[in-house]
């Protein structure tokens, strides 16, 4: 192994024209010390000065960056023909690299109240993307069934009902807890704010007014889109991530009809039989906290209910439930298509799935309120 020289850059002023001349052995191990020579050397010379660079020892990348950076493209190509190939190859590359390299220029900071307007911008052209979407899906849904209505052969009753079970059975229990809690705080806190007044009797009507109209069928709906639209959003997608989507459109077949259709019937049949359920439970549980903290024993509770609650409230929040179902099912099925194919994607469009479900059953339900109300229903 040949010993290391010292590397040196020299400028030789008696030559004319001015010679610079390169020895030794332009390494990263002597990189400051070169560093500091080029620096000093790089202003000293004129234009017209020529290199030797006959006497160049050994060289790496971080000497040859130096050369590039001290001789530049003029006096590279003139003096480079009497170096190893090896040598005049690195330095070619290194200052080709060096060329084409350039510091990014740093954008101007926009203003603070135009990001703003452009954030708003976006979200409100998102918003507007999904809605045409989501209709344009609802629409494709429709005429499916439409399609289908008069073609018995072609349902898919097994798909139906073992979504009936997914979606209805198994979310019984957790609808009927929920509910059950909730009515009873929700008679506790009337009893509390009613007590003050001497009305403590109408905690009943309370109890029924809110479970019958509002509670029921919005607390269900909501559980739904947490826990049946994320679920479908998820199976579609993992669907559509190995590709079992374009297989079924391969066979000639309707991933419309195939897919969406049975969750669609499902959930549009599951849906107000929890609502049901859920109406019953959030009676029950305001039931319990009047029989045990107010007493009013179970046959005056149901004499009242009997006597001030009209089937009307029942219709009211029952009605609710199809549309709500549909929604959640259509919205569940469409960001399932949407999953481009990795896990990552599945993960944001069930989210998506989630938080556009339950914000158009809150929406859906305060437009249905106001409704009623102007009608008097």
């Amino acid at each position: 192994m040949e010993p290391m020289t010292t590397p040196s850059a020299t400028l030789d002023t008696s030559s004319q024209p001015v010679c610079l001349r390169i020895t030794g052995d332009w390494t990263l191990a002597h990189y400051a010390e070169l560093k500091r020579t080029s620096e000093q050397l790089r202003s000293q010379f004129a234009a017209d000065a020529i290199a030797d660079l006959s006497q160049l020892g050994r060289l790496d990348t971080a000497g040859a960056s130096l050369l590039a950076e001290l001789l530049g493209s003029e006096r590279l190509s003139h003096c480079t023909n009497d170096l190893p190939e090896a040598n005049r190859a690195l330095l070619k590359t290194v200052y080709c690299s060096v060329q084409d390299y350039c510091i990014p220029v740093k954008e101007a900071e926009r203003p603070i109240l135009i990001l703003l307007l452009d954030r708003i911008g976006r979200a409100v052209d998102t918003l507007w993307q999904d809605t045409r979407q989501l209709l344009g899906f609802i629409g494709l849904i429709i005429e499916t069934l439409l399609r289908r209505v008069l073609q018995p052969h072609r349902w898919r009753v097994t798909p139906v009902v073992a979504h009936i079970e997914q979606t209805g059975l198994d979310a019984a229990p957790i609808v009927a807890l929920l509910t059950f809690l909730v009515g009873a705080v929700v008679a506790f806190l009337g009893a509390t704010v009613l007590a003050a007044f001497g009305a403590t009797i109408f905690t009943v009507d309370l109890v029924a007014f809110s479970f019958l109209r509002e509670f029921g069928v919005l607390l269900t709906a909501i559980l739904m889109a947490g826990r049946t639209a994320s679920a479908f959003t998820a199976q579609i997608g993992s669907m559509k991530a190995n590709e079992e989507i374009d297989a079924i459109r391969t066979l000639g077949l309707s991933p419309i009809e195939l897919l969406v259709v049975p969750r669609v019937l499902a959930l549009l049949i599951s849906l107000p039989l929890l609502t049901f359920l859920a109406m019953i439970c959030g009676i029950v549980g305001g039931g319990v906290v009047c029989a045990l903290s107010l007493d009013i024993p179970p046959a005056m509770f149901l004499s009242l209910l009997q006597s001030d609650i009209g089937v009307q409230h029942f219709l009211v929040g029952l009605a609710k439930a199809p549309f709500f179902a549909f929604l959640i099912a259509a919205i569940g099925c469409l960001e399932g298509f949407k999953v481009s194919g990795s896990a990552e994607s599945v993960g944001a469009h069930t989210t998506s799935s989630v938080v556009q479900s339950i914000f158009v059953v809150i929406v859906l339900d305060a437009v249905a309120a106001l409704f009623f109300m102007e009608m008097g229903w």
